[in-house]
């Protein structure tokens, strides 16, 4: 008797090893995070030119800090898909040629963001890496203090569709389905920045942005 509760137990054990093994599949993750955009940009080639910058003109967009939300679905235990909802604000200066010179106030960005994730696991620690493609919406900007004398009326900073690198890792809060998150993307994208006066087209620049995006905070999966 004693042997065959042995062979049961043993038996129990192999059929619910596969089922754990599989057991965050279908799983949903929010995340409620802390976010610092890092802006990296730069101006890459000026296009229209019609007010004269001097030729060594240099732009620099200021740093955030957002909260941000993190929706992700795993496909198995392994393989997960994420995306992120917020919004991000940034002047753009000058910092050579017209330096502290104000381009651009308050440009509001949204960086559509989907990444394909792989988690390792390490018990407690799930490290991941991720890719994918993201765009950048800009949903508002105006021009900025400095280029209000010269005439202009309008800016407008294209929407693009680029690329995001992605590296983390969750650390499990007991088995309460909680964790402590911490995250870093880097973003692959151009925008084109155009300055109007009235109708009349008088500045576009071709720009390189590449922000770091790092993010910290809590999650909960269920």
């Amino acid at each position: 008797m004693k042997r065959v509760l042995t062979i049961a137990s043993l038996a129990c054990a192999f059929l619910s090893g596969p089922a754990m093994a599989q057991d965050r599949a279908g799983d949903v993750q929010a995340k409620l995070l802390g976010t610092a955009v890092l802006t990296d940009g730069k101006i890459e080639q000026f296009n229209v030119d019609l007010v004269g910058l001097p030729a060594d003109t240099q732009t620099e967009a200021n740093d955030n800090v957002v909260p941000t939300v993190a929706i992700e679905y795993f496909l198995s235990d392994n393989v997960s898909i994420e995306t992120i909802a917020g919004i991000t604000q940034h002047d753009v200066d000058a910092i050579s040629g017209l330096p502290g010179a104000e381009l651009v106030s308050d440009a509001q960005l949204i960086p559509a963001t989907v990444t394909a994730k792989y988690h390792f696991d390490f018990g407690g620690v799930k490290p991941y890496v991720g890719a994918g493609p993201s765009y950048f919406l800009w949903v508002s900007d105006k021009p900025g203090a400095a280029t209000i004398p010269l005439g202009v009326t309008d800016t407008d900073l294209s929407d693009e569709l680029g690329f995001a690198l992605q590296a983390g890792f969750d650390v499990d809060i007991g088995d309460s389905g909680f964790a402590v998150s911490v995250d870093a993307k880097r973003y692959f994208m151009d925008t084109t920045a155009r300055w109007f006066a009235g109708d009349t087209l008088v500045i576009e620049t071709e720009h390189k942005l590449d922000p770091w995006v790092l993010s910290a905070g809590v999650a909960y999966r269920f």
